[in-house]
């Protein structure tokens, strides 16, 4: 059995190996072998559902390229807007009529240096470049409700330009199924009512029906409000083309999808599903999951991935033991709001309702999951950051294995166990 990560260390198993019914590791898919520009040439001149960029774009066009924002800098827009730029270029857009938008979302306004770590010195002096504001009403413009009541308005700036492109990264997403696409336009450069409304779509319809199950990893069906409300807010947007990449567990781009902005994103989201997405026989009442170590464990926020993943392998009312040091504590102010300062899950659930956020969810559903489930955290928090929960704390694999024992009887002889060693990324599903 592989040990399981933690912080700067790992720990051993301590079960008997006869009831650990899988561990989950993401698959082996061959995938070409190409440097990171050779992969956005491919894609560009592979497209999906559209035809290539140069027909998308006319001379005269003004063109609005939207990227993520410092915090996923991961998906290395600095490589690959050069070659998007360069074609755009010659397609007859030349850089005075391009703008670079950053996708803030609700996120803070960023850095001049920070800019530049994004697109690159030369980019960056070339280009005009813009943060999103989700609070500067006066660059907001009213585009429309979607049919499940979302008010979509949309930056100013971006829908003043000719063309849209939509640019990011597509990993397993834990609302909205897969992030990429859509997302680049709600929340990326939306109004935070926009959001807020869009987001109340993780819970169920009705105070106190708390979160919607279908709302998760991987599920881009009809059935997730959340992600077919992204849709057609995204839809109002217009937008003209797509360049989305994806990575490997270490964040370096292994492949790229371009074309139709919902055609190329679900190809996209395919190939994330064939290397992360993990066939398991069935659902198991013990879960093991570590995010990973450092830092993919740096705080609690962090986990939610995690936490997400362990829940699509535990049996109903299992346990789930989950890994993450959290140095750098909760990680979020409304995440720790959320978690530490309610006493019940009606005044949580009633609170996230009014003000929904990212952080705040994560909170709501780390308490919700302690309702559920058997939850405990091998962590360096202390124990008095979940007093308000029935979550419980360990300071090791072995001492949390313990606490696991005593909620079932004393032993855990004999308990299906599903071991998952990189929690943060490997989705489990099951086939029966």
């Amino acid at each position: 059995m592989e040990q399981m990560k933690y912080s700067d260390t790992a720990f051993a198993v301590s079960i008997d190996p006869a009831q650990v019914l899988c561990e989950v590791h993401a698959n082996q898919v061959e995938l070409p072998k190409r440097t990171v520009r050779e992969h956005i040439e491919y894609a560009l001149d592979h497209p999906i559902g559209a035809g290539p960029i140069e027909e998308a774009v006319q001379p005269g066009d003004k063109v609005c390229i939207i990227i993520s924002d410092v915090t996923r800098r991961w998906q290395q827009p600095s490589a690959y807007l050069p070659v998007l730029v360069d074609r755009l270029n010659r397609a007859g857009i030349p850089d005075e009529d391009l703008l670079i938008l950053c996708a803030t979302g609700t996120h803070r306004q960023q850095t001049e240096e920070e800019h530049i770590a994004l697109v690159g010195e030369e980019l960056y002096r070339r280009i005009k470049f813009r943060d999103h504001n989700c609070d500067d009403k006066e660059h907001l413009t009213f585009v429309g409700t979607s049919s499940r009541g979302t008010p979509v308005w949309l930056d100013s700036y971006a829908m003043a330009c000719d063309k849209i492109i939509l640019t990011g990264g597509v990993v397993y997403h834990f609302l909205a199924g897969f992030g990429g696409g859509r997302k680049s336009v709600v929340p990326g450069i939306a109004g935070r009512e926009t959001i807020n409304t869009n987001h109340n779509n993780a819970l169920n319809k009705g105070m106190g029906s708390g979160s919607n199950p279908r709302v998760c990893n991987g599920n881009l069906s009809a059935d997730n409000p959340f992600h077919t409300d992204l849709v057609e807010c995204a839809s109002f947007a217009k937008p003209a083309y797509l360049l989305n990449v994806i990575v490997d567990d270490n964040y370096q781009i292994i492949g790229a999808f371009a074309g139709d902005w919902q055609k190329a994103h679900a190809a996209a989201a395919k190939a994330v599903e064939q290397l992360d997405g993990v066939a398991i026989p069935h659902r198991a009442p013990l879960v093991i999951a570590s995010a990973g170590g450092y830092p993919k464990d740096i705080n609690l926020y962090q986990t939610s991935k995690t936490l997400s993943n362990a829940l699509a392998a535990v049996a109903p009312g299992g346990t789930v033991i989950l890994l993450s040091e959290c140095r750098e504590g909760i990680g979020d102010p409304d995440c720790e709001k959320l978690l530490c300062g309610f006493d019940t899950m009606e005044d949580r659930e009633r609170a996230l309702r009014a003000d929904f956020s990212i952080g705040g969810f994560v909170g709501f559903l780390f308490a919700e999951t302690s309702e559920h489930y058997h939850l405990i955290l091998v962590t360096s928090l202390p124990d008095t950051v979940f007093e308000k929960t029935s979550i419980q704390t360990a300071k090791t694999l072995d001492e949390a294995l313990a606490l696991a024992a005593g909620g079932n009887g004393g032993s855990l002889d004999g308990v299906e166990t599903i071991l998952m060693p990189h929690g943060g990324s490997t989705v489990p599903q099951p086939q029966a």
